[in-house]
């Protein structure tokens, strides 16, 4: 892969993010970031015209690598992957920095939020410079469980588990399970017999 050049986009979110995040001081400061070859703002990056000027940075060869600084990756990063994607570009070369939920959410002070929005915009660049190129697979899987441990927790988690379909393996050291409960003759407030 050639040296890495970085594309980062800020988004404004609407209000969202804005109200609190000065979105244009953080592009500009984002543009000054060592391998950062492009910085800009949108409304909305998540949308299409957002995606849009993503690719056609990517389709233009400015860019090799991207890095979001918008609202949630549980939303929002499969959505820029598959963009990257679609362009040829390894959907891996891919960072985003959680500026709405982390900043602009939770910070009072526009200041404190703007800077704190540059530092993980700072954090998300660094790391998309060390991004390797990766490959999604699938593996298969072995459906079920092995406990390990027979006292009274892993006599009741192997209990759960085989309710819900799944072979379970119990695994006991000694030779009797029921741990320390068992070794008792009653137990208190009621003294009813601990087995």
């Amino acid at each position: 892969m050639s040296k890495p050049k970085i594309g980062v986009y800020v988004c404004a979110c609407g209000i969202n993010i804005a109200s609190k995040v000065d979105v244009d001081e953080v592009r500009d400061f984002a543009a000054d970031l060592p391998h950062v070859a492009v910085s800009r703002t949108s409304k909305y990056t998540c949308s299409e015209p957002g995606q849009d000027v993503i690719q056609q940075d990517i389709r233009d060869g400015l860019i090799n690598r991207v890095v979001v600084a918008s609202c949630t990756p549980r939303m929002h990063e499969p959505t820029f992957q598959r963009a990257l994607s679609s362009e040829g570009l390894n959907p891996y070369f891919f960072e985003m920095a959680n500026i709405r939920e982390h900043v602009s959410w939770i910070t009072e002070d526009p200041e404190e939020a703007t800077e704190k929005a540059k530092r993980l915009v700072r954090s998300a660049v660094s790391r998309v410079v060390h991004h390797a190129a990766l490959e999604a697979r699938q593996e298969p899987v072995t459906k079920a469980a092995l406990v390990v441990g027979g006292g009274i927790a892993g006599i009741q988690a192997s209990l759960k588990i085989a309710e819900s379909g799944y072979q379970v393996y119990l695994v006991e050291k000694e030779p009797t399970i029921g741990g320390k409960m068992a070794q008792l003759d009653k137990t208190f407030p009621t003294l009813d017999c601990s087995i």
